[in-house]
């Protein structure tokens, strides 16, 4: 065991990419990392207040691909640390309203995605109308000399707060006596316009926004009166559509159970819902849905939660186009207000396996051997009432090796060893990864079709957003949803960034390439014998990258995604070529847009000229020197044979190349 872990440790240390990964966190996060959210040497548990390692690793990407002609470390490091102070700002405690200091101290809930801070609002002096506010009336007033109701608003995260014109449909609720929008009342609110200050005057407010869902605790005794008196005598049996035409309104309280995303076909064009699955008391389902500009709702709803709607409109299924058992389902109406009890995420403690404990140093042997007296590493975890764990925030890295069932929001990096096309009907690609400690399949889930762009085998990837099962064979296996909010895809090993940002990469020399490689090695190199290289230019899908057939019928499929492709067919390179450095020279191949950047020539260009002229055309890129990241296709243990057959014995290629001046 000690020797596997010591080889593992060997390789990740030898990543450029993890090793100032790990260095950045050491700067955010001043003291020995390993000690963050374990035990310390007496045993006594640490608090974990640090970034995440999959949040890291995220905002590192995400500042490359913004920066796609290089980042320096100074460039990340600032990033890094601008955007953990505004998503961690803990404001001045003195000037916020002694309420949400108050409210603050039983605050548990999971923060929502895309959640803005008031302060963040007041420094950008921009709101984008997606963005959530998770906010507290501190307030409420009437504007002098008009009978517009203002709130104002706070939140736990600010010292600053901000005002709202509050929407008309609202004003009912703002009743000084018997009102619910009042001081300490917690509210969501999204799609809100802002309006900026006036130079020399006025200043920043939020302006009127229909999408406001108001908080109710279960737990303080008026919001436990409110939601029986209130929305507890209907029930989901007792809608009927006729009663619906008569006028009669309904209060409704449901658990969510599912959020999906849709697209309907419409008269002018596709409009986009939210299908949003509710299961009252009697555990009788319906269906709530939200259109066009209305789905910036969901937003601010969560599984497992409790919502309560007032005065829906109630809707024909059948004129929803929603497959249902249900003869109605739900809609926004002008009327409706919508009330939420959150889901609280439970917290489990989550045992860190000695994989985990990379920085530890002689620590990892103490753990070997509880004489010393020293705890293996834990953390604090959110799990959710089917007890799957929340390991978004997690402080480490997840490696193959620990991955179980009911495990959600799980960051995995490493090598891509088989990928194909599972089902064509749903759009499903089985992706097999690999790291320093095992190999594991995930289902990647697409909405329409492969959106990922090309993608090959020994590629390096940086997936989040991934859940583990276990399957019929009593396998682990991990799923992976393209519109699910916390995914995302990168392939480092295509990432132009990474080419020229030195704090990331670690130049090697052709001779230290290995056939047994599971990395993308970063070379400078020249082109070389290029009257033998071999030029040839093909039709390939655009959305994947990968080589077109045409059938018998005529029609044109993708090779990869196994899809009709008609339309999505452009011309591209498939070169071999040999690179070469002082030390040693390589047969390599690629395609695509890497092809182009070593020939300097699009395909549709060279094939416009003479024949001639094409055959000659390679000379001219002799001793062109290049900076370029080689991923070995053909290791052993591969699979994808179908993708093995497009390169036939040629194992290296080149995933992404840029001259080299």
């Amino acid at each position: 065991m000690e020797v596997d872990e010591q080889e593992r440790r060997r390789k990740d240390e030898e990543d450029p990419f993890l090793a100032f990964l790990d260095y950045a966190r050491s700067v955010l996060i001043p003291g020995e990392e390993g000690e963050r959210g374990g035990y310390d040497a007496n045993g006594n548990e640490l608090e974990n207040t640090g970034p995440g390692w999959s949040w890291i690793a995220s905002r590192i990407l995400k500042t490359c691909i913004a920066y796609s002609s290089g980042v320096t470390a100074a460039i990340l490091l600032s990033d890094l640390s601008q955007a953990w102070s505004e998503q961690h700002r803990t404001g001045a405690p003195k000037r916020r309203p002694e309420i949400i200091n108050q409210l603050k101290k039983k605050h548990k809930r999971t923060k929502l995605p895309s959640t803005v801070t008031i302060d963040s609002i007041y420094e950008k002096n921009f709101l984008s109308l997606n963005s959530n506010l998770e906010a507290v009336v501190v307030d409420t007033f009437v504007l002098p000399g008009t009978n517009i109701y203002m709130l104002t608003l706070g939140d736990f995260w600010s010292s600053n707060t901000i005002d709202l014109y509050l929407h008309r449909r609202y004003y009912d609720l703002v009743d000084p006596h018997n009102g619910i929008l009042k001081k300490g009342r917690e509210v969501f609110l999204t799609g809100c316009y802002l309006r900026t200050a006036r130079e020399g005057s006025g200043c920043l407010r939020l302006l009127p926004t229909e999408y406001l869902v108001i908080l109710l605790d279960d737990d303080e005794d008026d919001d436990a009166m409110l939601i029986a008196a209130q929305f507890c005598s209907d029930s989901f049996s007792s809608i009927s559509l006729s009663e619906d035409n008569s006028g009669v309104p309904y209060c409704l309280y449901a658990r969510i159970d599912s959020i999906e995303s849709m697209e309907v076909q419409g008269v002018f064009g596709n409009l986009n819902r939210k299908q949003i699955t509710l299961v009252d008391n009697d555990g009788v389902q319906i269906k709530f849905l939200l259109w066009g500009d209305q789905i910036v709702l969901a937003n601010l709803f969560s599984v497992g939660s409790m919502l309560a709607l007032d005065r829906p409109y109630i809707a024909s299924s059948k004129e929803s186009a929603v497959e249902t058992t249900s003869e109605f389902c739900l809609e926004y109406g002008s009327a409706t207000q919508l009330y939420l009890v959150p889901f609280v995420h439970n917290e489990e403690q989550v045992y860190i396996p000695l994989t985990q404990n990379r920085h530890q140093g002689s620590r990892l042997m103490s753990a070997l051997e509880p004489s010393q007296g020293f705890k293996v590493s834990q953390v604090t975890l959110p799990c959710d009432s089917q007890g799957s764990i929340d390991f978004s925030n997690c402080p480490f890295q997840s490696y193959v090796v620990d991955l179980h069932e009911k495990m959600t929001g799980i960051t995995l990096y490493g090598i891509v060893t088989d990928i194909f096309c599972e089902s064509t009907t749903k759009v499903v690609f089985a992706l097999n990864i690999e790291d320093s400690t095992g190999a594991i399949r995930a289902k990647l889930h697409f909405t329409r079709s492969w959106s990922l762009g090309r993608l090959g085998l020994g590629h390096t990837v940086y997936i989040s957003g991934l859940s583990c099962y276990k399957t019929k064979q009593n396998c682990f296996e991990l799923s992976w949803y393209e519109n699910d909010a916390a995914a995302s895809f990168v392939n480092l090993s295509c990432l132009p960034a990474l080419l020229n940002s030195s704090c990331l990469q670690r130049l090697s020399c052709l001779s230290d390439l290995s056939s047994d490689a599971s990395c993308t090695y970063i070379c400078r190199v020249r082109l070389d014998q290029v009257d033998q290289c071999h030029v040839n230019t093909r039709y390939s899908h655009s959305l994947c990258g990968h080589v077109v057939n045409k059938l018998p019928s005529g029609a044109i499929q993708c090779s990869f995604c196994h899809c009709d492709c008609s339309d999505e067919v452009l011309r591209t390179f498939d070169l071999k070529i040999t690179l070469a450095d002082e030390n040693a020279k390589i047969f390599a191949w690629c395609t695509g847009q890497t092809a182009a950047e070593l020939l300097q020539i699009s395909p549709d260009e060279f094939c416009e000229l003479p024949e001639e002229d094409q055959y000659m055309y390679p000379s001219s890129l002799d001793n062109e020197s290049f900076i370029v990241a080689l991923v070995n296709s053909k290791r052993k243990g591969y699979g994808g044979q179908r993708l093995n057959l497009q390169t036939e014995n040629v194992s290296w290629e080149i995933s992404r190349a840029l001259r080299y001046e």
